[in-house]
């Protein structure tokens, strides 16, 4: 069956069916999964990318192999990097957000001088991209990246806009939750945690194959940020809070989207 003629409810099915057969495993004494399949069969691009194959070692340069994200040279962080609704001559359009946490590891440490990017579609729901042709409008003062480095307390903050959901074509009717991808380096190359915030009460929760793919609810809750009225600025912004754990057992999840 093609994507085209597959249905919410075919994809609902399945997504059941795959959580009923963890929670299974589970109860008869299986170690609930830590990382999403890379097989998660209502993610239809799944099955397709996901290594099969015994993996091969690459030689040279690293980031010749693999790159996710904004690109953004050598230059030095700056405050107007983690401001992205002052990168260009005007203001962008929408709901304007302030986005901050702490970045910890497995023992509740703060992480100081973790760089930290994110990339994100507009209000619309489209991202500054040539391969995203989905016809909703751009905005001509949103670029839609951002970066800052972690404080002493291993705190970041952005300003941004709240991005809107869009279509994708794994299914008929298929819409991914509004998100933001997240991108943290640590000391090397291979050091890197890529990952995605969605915001809370998005009713497009239940449908989203990337998201259900998540099997542990646990796990899926600590991919949601959460609304706190005290980062909220008066007559600027809204505020949302959002930790992120590198390792351990209360690790914040890599996204899955990117690690099939």
């Amino acid at each position: 069956m093609s994507s085209a003629e597959l249905t919410q409810d075919h994809i609902s099915a399945e997504i059941a069916e795959r959580h009923e057969a963890v929670a299974k495993a589970v109860a008869e004494g299986a170690r609930a999964p830590h990382h999403p399949p890379r097989d998660f069969t209502p993610y239809r691009s799944s099955i397709l990318r996901h290594p099969q194959q015994p993996l091969i070692a690459v030689d040279g340069d690293p980031e010749a192999a693999e790159l996710h994200g904004p690109v953004f040279g050598v230059t030095d962080v700056t405050d107007l990097d983690a401001d992205l609704t002052r990168q260009h001559a005007g203001e962008p359009l929408g709901e304007r957000i302030t986005v901050t946490g702490r970045v910890l590891d497995r023992h509740g440490r703060p992480v100081r001088g973790q760089l930290v990017e994110l990339w994100q579609a507009n209000a619309s729901g489209r991202y500054a991209h040539q391969r995203d042709q989905h016809p909703a409008p751009l905005d001509p003062n949103f670029t839609g990246v951002g970066r800052c480095l972690t404080d002493d307390q291993g705190q970041y903050s952005f300003t941004t806009v709240k991005p809107g959901a869009y279509p994708w074509r794994n299914h008929l009717n298929a819409w991914r939750p509004a998100h933001i991808h997240f991108s943290l380096f640590g000391t090397a190359f291979t050091q890197r945690l890529v990952t995605q915030m969605y915001f809370p009460g998005d009713p497009l929760f239940p449908y989203d194959p990337i998201l259900q793919s998540v099997t542990d609810q646990a796990a899926r809750d600590r991919l949601v940020a959460a609304y706190d009225h005290s980062l909220s600025r008066p007559e600027w912004s809204l505020g949302y809070r959002w930790d992120i754990v590198l390792d351990g057992p209360a690790a914040t999840l890599p996204d899955p989207e990117e690690n099939h």
